[in-house]
């Protein structure tokens, strides 16, 4: 939008549309509406035009959101559409050890032990739970696992 003391002594609907923030078919319809005042129509030529003093009246009108016949009117601005949604974010893709404890090994790097390796894991499964891990709750899993690495380390 145009600064309200840049005003030419005439202007074209075109550039007064381009003045006021407008495509030129929608300060058309403003015009029509009553929003923004009538042009001049020259007499030679006939071509439409904006004089200094109704530029200023179509730059107040923009200003204030209040139209020449008194109506409140709301602006968007020239060209905007409502955004797209967005795409999701693609997921990082984590290379995971391919064991059978992977999740253990995981939670084990959240304690902090992130040199353990697959097989020191494997080994003292087997040691602590002889006769497998089934109806083990995988806190008290992660737990014994845990304790055991630290004291060997």
């Amino acid at each position: 939008m145009a600064d309200k003391n840049e005003s030419k002594a005439a202007v074209s609907v075109t550039e007064m549309a381009r003045m006021v923030g407008l495509s030129r078919q929608r300060f058309h319809q403003l015009v029509k509406a009553g929003v923004f005042p009538s042009p001049l129509y020259d007499e030679e030529t006939g071509r439409p035009y904006f004089d200094a003093v109704l530029q200023q009246s179509c730059l107040e009108v923009r200003r204030r959101n209040c139209g020449v016949n008194g109506k409140p009117v709301l602006f968007y601005a020239r060209g905007s559409r409502p955004l797209a949604p967005l795409r999701p974010a693609k997921k990082k893709v984590v290379q995971r050890d391919e064991s059978k404890h992977a999740d253990l090994i995981d939670g084990l790097k959240g304690l902090g032990l992130t040199n353990v390796t697959a097989a020191q894991v494997d080994a003292v499964v087997v040691e602590l739970y002889p006769g497998g891990t089934t109806g083990v709750p995988p806190a008290d899993l992660l737990r014994a696992v845990f304790l055991r690495l630290q004291r060997k380390n």
